[in-house]
């Protein structure tokens, strides 16, 4: 398996197990503060002979606590499952309800914590069953893509996803609404209001399929047309990010202030 970043000089992959495995898999890394003064995104793998985990958040509360958020998000995630792989509907909930209640109990640690949040999309690959599993909270999103297409897209748990839902907005207007940044649930929410979903069964992988994850602060300004567009053009995942970060600074010209953006790319090779 081999990792590389789009941007070398920017947020690394955490260290992972090396091991022959039975699919050949590359990773590609992106993630930039775009018009902000600190990245509150984090993002990272973990693997074995049998098992990949990627995790991406996107933190929120102000005072550095969404940097905090995220980070521990991403820590516990990929700390818990290198113990127990997490690859069924269950077991990934109950790691995304844990990690939850991680957040919830540091917010305790300082007052610049009491309202950090975080989003998280989490990635389960079984290498030897070849298969994948996904479960998000928040507007964190993963894409997959099978012959260049989108073939399966996360929900946002966000006040524009339920208006598209109900018909009365549509993916355009979405992009551009007054609360497109309301969320209905984030990582740091008490059970009660919480809402997380996972895959309802694991999604069987083809050779050349492209699994991407990513915050807001990207597909907010690159359209799914746009996100395929780029990877038929890219013959390796580190340049399809690059293609989609200069689609970011594109979109985002005369708007200082842009949010941080984050992907994690995911391609897969021939399989036997």
């Amino acid at each position: 398996m081999r990792s590389r970043t789009a941007r070398p000089d920017r947020q690394p992959p955490p260290h992972s197990h090396h091991g022959t495995t039975p699919v050949q898999i590359e990773l590609a890394l992106l993630s930039e503060p775009g018009g902000r003064p600190y990245n509150e995104d984090a993002c990272g793998h973990w693997h074995s002979d049998q098992h990949l985990c990627c995790v991406l958040a996107d933190g929120a509360g102000g005072h550095g606590g969404g940097d905090v958020a995220s980070k521990l998000a991403v820590s516990h995630v990929l700390g818990r499952y290198a113990q127990a792989p997490a690859h069924d509907p269950a077991a990934l909930q109950a790691l995304l309800w844990e990690t939850n209640q991680q957040v919830l109990a540091h917010r305790n640690d300082g007052e610049h914590l009491r309202n950090m949040h975080t989003t998280i999309v989490v990635l389960s690959v079984d290498l030897q069953a070849r298969t994948a599993l996904w479960g998000h909270c928040g507007d964190s999103r993963l894409y997959a893509f099978r012959g260049g297409r989108v073939v399966q897209r996360t929900r946002d748990h966000s006040l524009v996803q339920s208006l598209m839902d109900a018909g009365l907005l549509d993916e355009a207007g979405a992009r551009h609404h007054a609360s497109r940044s309301e969320l209905y649930s984030a990582l740091g929410t008490q059970e009660g209001d919480l809402r997380i979903s996972v895959a309802e069964q694991a999604w069987s992988l083809a050779g050349h399929d492209v699994l991407m994850m990513c915050t807001d602060g990207l597909w907010e300004w690159v359209p799914d047309e746009q996100i395929e567009a780029a990877l038929a053009a890219s013959s390796e995942p580190h340049t399809w990010l690059a293609h989609l970060e200069r689609l970011v600074r594109h979109a985002t010209t005369g708007r200082p202030s842009h949010d941080n953006f984050t992907a994690l790319a995911v391609w897969l090779g021939e399989l036997d």
